[in-house]
């Protein structure tokens, strides 16, 4: 199926957020993530089934100042 990850078009076999971020190379645990706008805490991203067209945002904490 055709997401777009961060603004970016991609290609994914998995069915649900988890997998799917695995499959992209999201395997930091200190991630936020977003499916068409709204939040998706760690603790649900197995159960958020994904769909074509879908768009998922995903934030990672940056360090420095």
């Amino acid at each position: 199926m055709r997401i777009a990850v961060n603004g970016q078009h991609v290609d994914v076999g998995s069915a649900n957020l988890s997998e799917a971020l695995s499959e992209l190379g999201y395997t930091d645990d200190c991630i936020a993530t977003a499916v068409n706008e709204r939040f998706v805490p760690s603790s649900e991203r197995a159960e958020v089934r994904l769909k074509n067209g879908d768009r998922v945002e995903v934030l990672a904490p940056m360090q420095g100042g």
